[in-house]
């Protein structure tokens, strides 16, 4: 307080006419301490008041909570004459608040033994207050904690791990864990390749009935959106209800920053119980254990600030050097990102550190800072390779704590899904998928959309099938059916079309009968990879181009070239599974894919994406430690969210066993693709 007063000229300690060495120091003695005093007692009230206020409007405030503070505090000192106007006293207290972190951090570094006793002691005390008894370390097995990497594909992660010619490597925390403690593993989504559909696999062991990130189910006539909180209670309960099991984390667990709950008591920042309010399940519970503390508040508050700056710079600089592909990046995007990469991810690692001072069984955590800026910058970007930085770093703060946490602790890291990089469908082809449905239904588009040359060659073949004469002689005019027009939805590369105004699943001849060149204009499109249709007369079909299809039930191939091919040899199981799903659209369309990039036309604004076939967006990770037992046989594939949920649920058991009991060094026979695996009374929920 002394140093900044001598440096800032509208910050005062004395009186305008000037008072003694003496006077001035008391005056910062008292000042300093009545800030502290009512940080300490106000502050948390505050937060907890503003717990329902957005949490971009949270961050902003915390300056100017921190700041009425300390104008208060030297309102109350009695001695001297300090004083500041409102505005300095917002960077006064941010300044002090960083100070008091900074030597708070320094002194738990440089005394070691302190630093873990006062885990311990922080370990105890928070046990004691949940009413839950001794720590679970006392029984000598350790915990887990499953920390997700949201969107980052096997590829991209070994490339961090591989250190070039006399460097470092991107990611060294993460490399020096493969390098002596654990195993990389890939394993390969669904076709539903996104956050919603693996999540839920992975927490609640199903994912069944999940098409995509986003799909239109007719006998609601709603829309169901993964990261809507309403939309992720509903698949949560339907999950539960499906497998009888509350989840991986029903047995001691905390579930921080993700879709789904996984069945956890302690959640912080979960989407699922996001609308809720009670004392287990509050959401926004993590914000306010954060932002209690000044410290945390002003240097989350400081880097927000600086991140909305650095995604306007870096966007500036993409936008002048012409790169492509591009996205816009205006708008509330650079907040969007700064909340995404550094509010979200310091609340979700504060919370892990503390689960493990609590010693919890088991903790799910995700953070989406790669993912997300992935999308707008690409999943090889000069962008994401900052914020793969800055996650390995969170990586190895929670390892370091991991280590001095008062219970033993096992960190598995993994992702949900990849990304695959490339230009937007509307970027490439001039009109979106909506305008092209549109068109090949004999529907009015844009003009501008009509002009395209995919537009115009829609809209003329539909015109030719609606208009198609007969016998020499023109149709006569029939009385225009009632439409309210397709809905067309994207999940990445992955495009679903459904017709509202005709209940049930549209058949592949019904399709052909209501519009006779939509399902020949999609499946011939150069910027469409495939097109799934249900047939009344051969089940689920994958058309292509030229005429061929592949009946998925049969096998059987027609035409010059199978659809499928190049996408993998279980694309067409996975393209199965969903058509059998109950909430599968009337026609699924999946981009193309360049066969040697790998890249992909998103249908929506992404320049990274993910949710469909293509590319690197189906090959997920595990990093797993070699005292677990390996999640697959050699030679075999993990294949599916349900797949590495019974992986985890495995890991779990095996932790609980009594140390002279783990000698298992190879996954059962029951984790090949599609078995389950007995699990012990405790962990099935």
């Amino acid at each position: 307080m002394l140093v900044l007063a001598g440096v800032l000229p509208d910050f005062r300690l004395q009186s305008a006419g000037g008072d003694s060495a003496t006077v001035i120091g008391i005056t910062a003695a008292v000042g300093a301490g009545v800030f502290g005093l009512l940080s300490a007692l106000v502050w948390p009230i505050l937060v907890r008041a503003f717990l329902l206020v957005p949490a971009l409007v949270l961050g902003v405030l915390v300056f100017f909570l921190n700041g009425s503070l300390l104008w208060l505090a030297l309102s109350l000192v009695p001695y001297g004459r300090g004083s500041t106007d409102p505005t300095m006293a917002v960077v006064v207290a941010a300044a002090m608040s960083a100070a008091s972190s900074a030597t708070n951090a320094f002194l738990a570094v440089r005394d070691d033994r302190a630093y873990r006793h006062r885990l311990a002691r922080i370990a105890g005390r928070r046990r004691r207050r949940e009413g839950t008894g001794a720590p679970a370390a006392a029984l000598g097995t350790p915990g887990t904690v499953f920390l997700q990497l949201d969107g980052l594909g096997h590829g991209v992660l070994s490339e961090a791990l591989e250190a070039p010619a006399g460097g470092t490597p991107l990611m060294p925390a993460v490399a020096a864990l493969r390098a002596r403690t654990h195993r990389l593993t890939r394993w390969r989504t669904d076709w539903s390749s996104q956050t919603g559909a693996s999540q839920l696999g992975i927490l609640h062991g199903t994912n069944e009935d999940v098409p995509a990130f986003r799909w239109y189910e007719k006998e609601s006539g709603e829309v169901v959106v993964s990261n809507r909180p309403t939309s992720a209670a509903e698949l949560q309960r339907r999950a539960v209800e499906r497998t009888g099991d509350r989840g991986l984390l029903a047995q001691d667990g905390a579930s921080r920053g993700n879709l789904f709950t996984g069945g956890a008591k302690q959640v912080a920042l979960v989407l699922s119980v996001a609308a809720r309010r009670g004392k287990d399940n509050r959401s926004r519970a993590g914000y306010f254990a954060y932002f209690s503390d000044p410290a945390n508040a002003t240097r989350t508050a400081v880097s927000f600030a600086g991140e909305v700056v650095r995604e306007v710079a870096q966007s500036t600089r993409a936008l002048l050097r012409r790169e492509r592909p591009r996205v816009g990046r205006g708008g509330l995007y650079p907040f969007i990102r700064a909340f995404a990469t550094v509010v979200e991810r310091d609340v979700v690692v504060a919370a892990v550190l503390g689960d493990m001072l609590s010693c919890r069984t088991a903790v799910y955590a995700d953070l989406v800072g790669y993912d997300e800026v992935a999308h707008h910058s690409g999943p090889r970007g000069r962008d994401t390779r900052q914020v793969l930085r800055r996650l390995d770093r969170s990586v190895a703060l929670i390892a370091k704590v991991a280590e001095r946490a008062p219970r033993p602790y096992r960190l598995v890291l993994l992702s949900d899904h990849g990304q695959s990089h490339g230009e937007t469908f509307e970027e490439a082809y001039g009109l979106t998928l909506e305008e092209l449905v549109r068109a090949g239904s004999g529907l009015q588009v844009p003009r501008s959309a009509g002009r395209t040359p995919s537009g115009s060659e829609a809209r003329a073949a539909a015109r030719a099938a609606l208009h198609r004469p007969e016998d020499g002689r023109q149709e006569p005019p029939r009385k225009p059916a009632r439409h309210t027009g397709p809905v067309v939805l994207a999940s990445g590369n992955l495009g679903l079309i459904s017709f509202p105004d005709v209940p049930g699943r549209l058949t592949r001849e019904r399709i052909d009968e209501l519009r006779p060149a939509l399902l020949r204009t999609l499946a011939e499109h150069p910027g469409i990879g495939f097109v799934l249709v249900e047939s009344a007369e051969h089940g689920p079909v994958v058309l292509g181009k030229g005429g061929a299809e592949h009946r998925l039930e049969s096998g059987e191939i027609l035409g010059p070239r199978d659809p499928l091919a190049g996408l993998g040899v279980g694309a067409a199981g996975a393209v199965l599974r969903t058509a059998r799903f109950p909430h599968a659209p009337d026609i699924m369309v999946n981009s193309s894919v360049d066969p040697g990039t790998g890249a992909v036309h998103a249908f929506e604004e992404q320049v990274g994406s993910h949710g469909g076939l293509g590319g690197e967006q189906s090959d997920a990770f595990l990093l797993s430690p070699l005292e677990l037992s390996p999640p697959v046989v050699p030679g075999a594939e993990l294949v599916g969210a349900q797949a590495v949920h019974r992986v985890l649920r495995r890991w779990l058991a095996e932790s609980a066993e009594p140390p002279h009991a783990r000698t298992r060094s190879a996954p059962p026979e029951g984790d090949a693709p599609g078995a389950a695996e007995p699990l012990p009374a405790a962990y099935r929920g």
